[in-house]
């Protein structure tokens, strides 16, 4: 799972920020899901190592302009550049009401393989045998929803070598002891596939929250998650302001990423008032924050980071192979 950063800037762009997109990309299946498409999203695609071609996902948290505004030029541009794959969009209702509107006063038609999923409330939105996708509504002026994307376990490497050294012969008892299964062969032993097989690797965690005030439901979004990226358009000093617009300052998303216990945390979505030249600037964000939560990092547009796989190390504690009782 490998994160680049579209855009980080809250409202408006900026000389060097653009407004919010984050692109998600899965080598092992040579897909890419997106996360908000503010305006001028595709031209950041093209200036990064992300191949729209690859899209296959969008999920937009709300519908406030500096979020969505660069969706229909998009799915716009797929159309005119034939992408083959369909395209699934998540978000809150009336997404599909917008698109349509801009098709209608644009004379524009999308591909038919668009398909807007409308969330209806918290909880799952998506799955298959390698990804599970959630979400749960967020604390802004509009409906915001945050979004939870985890990576499903991955069974351990079973070690072919030491299963042909017990004499075991290859074919369906292999598949069996791949699954962690016992098998009894012909002269009673009883092998544990487990035993066969490396500790299983923890799939990778992402939990996205942006445009939110602090809330319980951004908490409970992101337990216990790998990476967890929360809007901090404020700092501390200007809560009031934060409260007023439903916006999150730096201390609220470490508050969130500590109570969460989430192994890092990414801040996004600032505001351009913290500027080079301003009183406060970016890294002011950046120290309220770590005195709070000190794993804690600053995005920037075109930052790439890949989620680290937290591996299991254990040893083996029981025999390979017992007798048959």
């Amino acid at each position: 799972m490998e994160i680049t950063f579209l855009g980080t800037s809250s409202g408006v762009p900026t000389r060097s920020r653009n407004v919010s997109s984050i692109a998600l990309r899965l080598p092992q299946r040579a897909e890419v899901w997106l996360l908000d498409c503010g305006e001028g999203t595709q031209h950041q695609l093209l200036r990064s190592d992300v191949k729209i071609s690859q899209l296959t996902r969008i999920f937009i948290t709300h519908l406030h302009g500096d979020h969505i505004f660069g969706l229909m030029g998009l799915l716009a541009s797929c159309g005119l550049a034939g992408v083959g794959q369909g395209i699934e969009l998540y978000g809150p209702p009336g997404l599909a009401d917008y698109l349509k509107a801009c098709c209608k006063y644009s004379a524009t038609h999308l591909i038919n393989r668009i398909r807007v999923n409308t969330i209806e409330g918290d909880g799952l939105l998506y799955e298959d045998d390698e990804f599970r996708v959630s979400c749960g509504l967020l604390k802004h002026r509009i409906p915001a929803y945050g979004y939870r994307i985890e990576e499903k376990d991955r069974p351990g490497r079973f070690r072919v070598e030491e299963a042909q050294g017990l004499g075991i012969p290859s074919g369906p008892l292999y598949g069996k002891l791949k699954r962690g299964e016992t098998i009894t062969l012909a002269d009673g032993r009883r092998i544990q596939g487990s035993q066969l097989c490396d500790p299983t690797e923890p799939g990778r965690k992402l939990a996205y929250c942006t445009d939110t005030v602090f809330c319980d439901g951004a908490v409970q979004l992101a337990q216990g998650v790998d990476v967890l990226i929360h809007e901090a358009t404020f700092a501390h000093q200007d809560a009031e302001m934060a409260f007023e617009r439903l916006h999150s300052t730096s201390t609220m998303a470490a508050q969130v990423a500590l109570l969460a216990q989430v192994r890092e945390l990414i801040m996004t979505h600032f505001s351009p008032r913290y500027a080079p030249g301003n009183s406060l600037q970016l890294e002011d964000l950046l120290a309220e924050a770590q005195a709070i939560f000190p794993n804690t990092r600053l995005a920037k547009d075109f930052l790439c980071y890949e989620i680290p796989r937290q591996r299991v190390k254990g040893a083996h504690a029981q025999p390979l192979a017992t007798p048959l009782a």
